[in-house]
This record gives structure tokens, C-alpha cells and sequence, in this order.
């Protein structure tokens, strides 16, 4: 259920208020009891769960570190695969 923003057009009191989206706007200011208004808000940002959506968001520098190795050793192989092909 959504949180709606309110602005009483009498007193200037605003307020947020937690209803559903099927109940009806409220009309009346509780402080003063003149007519409210509605307000449009930004609504709620993105949020952000689980390991991440891109390949180095959240990563521990361990898990950084052990992939460098792994590259190092590749390019070990590679050169002596190249020299015993020479």
C-alpha cells in the first residue's frame, strides 16, 4: 500500500498518509478541518537487492584478487605451450 502526501489548502499543513489505492483521497484537514489537496510525490527510487546487476558491483576484494591469479596463470600456460610448439 502506498504512502500519499497532503497539503491542507487552508493551513498549509502537510502530512503523509498510508492508504490504499483503491480507498477514496481524504477531503478534510485533521488540524483544521479545511479542504485538502492531494500532492503528487516522486514516488519510491529503485531499491537495490541480491548480488548486484553488473559484474563488479558488491564483489569482495578477495574474489577480485583470485580471478587476477587465475588470469596469470593463463598466460603462463600460454607461453609455454607456445614455446614447446616452437
Amino acid at each position: 500500500m502506498p504512502t500519499y502526501d497532503y497539503k491542507c489548502s487552508s493551513c498549509n499543513y502537510t502530512f503523509e498518509f498510508f492508504q490504499s489505492m483503491k480507498d477514496e483521497p481524504l477531503t478534510t484537514c485533521p488540524k483544521c478541518g479545511g479542504q485538502l489537496k492531494r500532492l503528487i510525490g516522486p514516488g519510491a527510487g529503485p531499491i537495490f537487492k541480491g548480488t548486484g546487476f553488473y559484474q563488479t558491483d558488491y564483489k569482495n576484494n578477495s574474489s577480485n584478487s583470485s580471478s587476477g591469479n587465475s588470469k596469470k596463470n593463463n598466460t603462463k600456460s600460454e607461453s609455454t605451450v607456445k614455446e614447446a610448439a616452437a
